[in-house]
């Protein structure tokens, strides 16, 4: 008998008769003799329906209340999924973020997880129970609750996994598993048996929704095996894990794509220590993440500096650097908001040359000019044309062949 994590997403639980698929779901599994702790994200885009709600009544609304507010639609899904079990003659708890011992630091909207205390789950289980947790949600040493911020429920699982020392976290969603693109985009998309932590970290924090970086991280860390499946077919799923085969670690794996990019140049900069720091400083401070930072050379000591955020970040980076800029001198503050980017990621990327001479190739035949380049030691990425990305996915994945096994 192993302990197992499981996380269902709000794909997964959008109505009552999904829910009572998912209460069969897991009952099949405890039916095979498994120990199971399930976390629940909120039904379908109930989060996003309390967000327009709580802005319709005060602009904008108090974070602590908010993360009260937006932790209920958690609520709402443990509890009706242990109804759902419980009507079908199995033993089951709901619990919340505070119950099942979650506890965060006192960031409202993004917390931490900083502890988990698992004695009430291990009870529970102990008892002949599924403990059914509310994902998403913690609780501060001030016991306010808290929202862990985009991700949150897939943390929640793979935190929970870690500290119960599960055999495996599985999180159920509407894909069968990772993809060598994304198969809305490219029919010939191929899933994939395996992938490791690092190659998942990229694709995770490159544009694949199927899992949060944050959540992907902390496996990494823990050394929690993911699985990743459908909780509408079943096919065996994609395992997320640190033991990938020689023969898989020596390829190009999965291209990922992202329309949620924005650039900021500063034109004009003075060329001088310390000015990158007071540029990035004050944006670190508003809680705004820059990715992609490009300096071109210095002309007379004065440079052009380069960077993306976030679309939903946009107008509050500017906010926070225009006023820089002019406080230092640079000629202007522009943006752009009508971008993305393609990547291509594999460990086989780090000792084999070649790659990126045939993403650049393949981008020029399209007529695609490539505006920005990053990369890491298995990743490159183009940040391009918003318009040309999709064009540019399913032509990287058949240059890359990447439909073909093997």
């Amino acid at each position: 008998m192993a302990l197992i994590v499981q996380k269902y997403g709000g794909t997964s639980v959008p109505d009552a008769e999904r829910i009572k698929n998912v209460a069969q779901h897991i009952i099949d599994r405890r039916n095979g003799g498994d120990q199971l702790v399930v976390v629940v994200s909120a039904m379908g885009d109930t989060t996003d329906k309390l967000i327009k709600l709580a802005y319709q009544v005060t602009e904008p609304p108090s974070e602590r209340e908010l993360d009260a507010l937006l932790s209920t639609g958690e609520l709402v899904t443990s509890t009706l999924l242990t109804m759902a079990l419980r009507h079908m003659g199995y033993e089951a708890i709901s619990l919340s973020g505070a119950q099942a011992g979650i506890k965060t630091d006192a960031n409202h909207s993004r917390a931490r997880i900083v502890d988990i205390d698992p004695t009430r789950i291990l009870r529970e289980l102990e008892q002949g129970r599924i403990v059914i947790v509310a994902g998403f949600q913690g609780i501060t040493d001030d016991m306010d609750v808290t929202t862990l911020g985009r991700g949150g429920s897939d943390t929640t699982a793979v935190a929970l996994a870690a500290s119960l020392k599960a055999a495996v976290c599985e999180r159920y969603t509407d894909v069968e598993g990772i993809y060598t693109s994304d198969p809305h985009l490219v029919t010939e998309a191929r899933r994939l048996r395996e992938i490791g932590y690092e190659e998942m970290l990229e694709l995770a924090a490159y544009g694949s929704k199927v899992m949060h970086p944050r959540a992907i991280e902390l496996a990494g860390e823990f050394n929690v095996p993911i699985l990743v499946a459908s909780s509408f077919t079943d096919s065996p799923g994609t395992l997320i894990h640190g033991e990938v085969s020689m023969e898989v670690r020596n390829k190009m794996r999965s291209i990922a794509h992202d329309l949620d990019v924005a650039k900021i140049m500063v034109v004009g900069v003075p060329d001088r220590p310390g000015i990158a720091a007071v540029i990035f400083g004050p944006l670190a401070e508003a809680g705004i993440s820059v990715d992609t930072i490009v300096q071109n050379a210095s002309i007379n000591n004065i440079t052009d500096l380069t960077f993306t955020v976030t679309k939903s970040d946009l107008v509050k980076a500017m906010i926070v650097v225009e006023p820089i800029a002019m406080s230092i001198g640079a000629r202007e503050c522009v943006s752009d908001a009508r971008l993305g980017t393609i990547s291509i990621i594999g460990t086989g990327m780090q000792n084999t040359p070649g790659y990126a001479a045939r993403m650049f190739s393949t981008l020029s035949k399209l007529g695609i000019n490539i505006q920005l380049i990053t990369t890491s030691e298995i990743r490159l990425t183009c940040i391009i044309e918003e318009s040309r990305v999709k064009d540019a996915v399913r032509a990287l994945h058949q240059a890359f062949q990447l439909d073909l096994e093997g």
